[in-house]
């Protein structure tokens, strides 16, 4: 941040003050994180028995917000400047300072969101993909004003400040569209998608099906919730065996902090056409169909059968 203002300072560039002016909501920004982040590693207690996780979707929110408001604010003042130009200097110096911060940022902001994909943490992403979105702005930027010191046209100076306020409010609107997603609980469909894949490639023949899956995510930590269709005859020390395998098995295949919440229902007879039990001693019908668990028919609240 200091850099580009020391660039700004120098040049008189709107294109810079621009980027620079971004900087301040990287800076608010990542405090904003930095509290979140350490919030939500905070362990369960009374007031929030499924944990602070979910501090790290405000953060993002906030983010999101300060980027669009950053957008617009540039947009406005590039606008101002392209009725009203400034004098432009040292456009250079300017441009190589840029340029230097712009890779000191791609390479924080891809490390921050190599390091979110290994902790979970959206926070650490939305920070990475700021500092990388930043970073894409400076390299337009550096080109930008390559080209004006080539040309001597001035003006595209404020023309070149337009493009980067529409492009990073469109950033902010997409952070806070993600993060407003996620605080309302909406469906992460990835996320269901390689659950399936892992039940899929390690289903038992006593899991006759699962259904009404649902997923809700509180930052690192995710919670599950869903119906499995077990033999009837079943008891309950073999109920609880097949639901704890489930559970090691989504813990154990990339999900390291899920918790399950599984309700079980029993077989009926209208099952045994796709049940795949062997030796069954109630069947009433044999197996005559198989049915591959989809993210449609896993998540719908019906048993497959009533699907069909």
């Amino acid at each position: 941040m200091l850099g580009k203002f020391a660039a700004y300072f120098i040049t008189s560039s709107n294109a810079i003050l621009t980027d620079a002016a971004e900087s301040i909501v990287n800076v608010l920004a990542s405090a904003f994180a930095y509290y979140s982040i350490y919030l939500s590693s905070q362990p369960k207690d009374f007031n929030h028995p499924y944990g602070h996780g979910k501090v790290e979707f405000f953060s993002m929110f906030v983010e999101g917000i300060l980027i669009l408001i950053a957008g617009c604010l540039i947009l406005f003042k590039s606008v101002y400047n392209l009725i009203y130009p400034s004098q432009i200097k040292d456009l250079f110096d300017g441009t190589i300072i840029i340029a230097i911060t712009g890779v000191i940022n791609f390479s924080l902001g891809q490390y921050m969101i190599n390091q979110s994909k290994i902790l979970r943490s959206v926070t650490l992403f939305a920070d990475g993909k700021h500092l990388k979105t930043d970073a894409y702005s400076s390299a337009g930027l550096v080109a930008g004003l390559v080209l004006i010191y080539l040309t001597g046209n001035y003006y595209l100076d404020s023309v070149l400040s337009i493009i980067m306020g529409v492009y990073i409010a469109y950033n902010g609107y997409k952070l806070v569209r993600k993060s407003v997603g996620a605080l309302m609980d909406e469906s992460d469909l990835e996320k269901v998608e390689q659950v399936v894949e892992i039940l899929n490639k390690n289903r038992h023949n006593s899991w006759i099906d699962i259904h009404n899956l649902r997923t809700q995510s509180y930052g690192h930590s995710l919670h599950i919730d869903c119906h499995v269709t077990l033999p009837y005859y079943f008891e309950l020390n073999k109920v609880h065996d097949e639901i704890s395998e489930i559970d090691t098995l989504v813990n154990q295949n990339g999900f390291s902090q899920t918790e399950f919440f599984i309700h079980t229902d029993p077989c009926l007879p209208q099952c045994c056409h796709y049940c795949r039990m062997d030796k069954c001693p109630v069947r009433t019908e044999v197996q005559n169909r198989n049915i591959e668990w989809t993210v449609e028919n896993v998540t719908s609240n019906h048993k497959h059968y009533q699907q069909i």
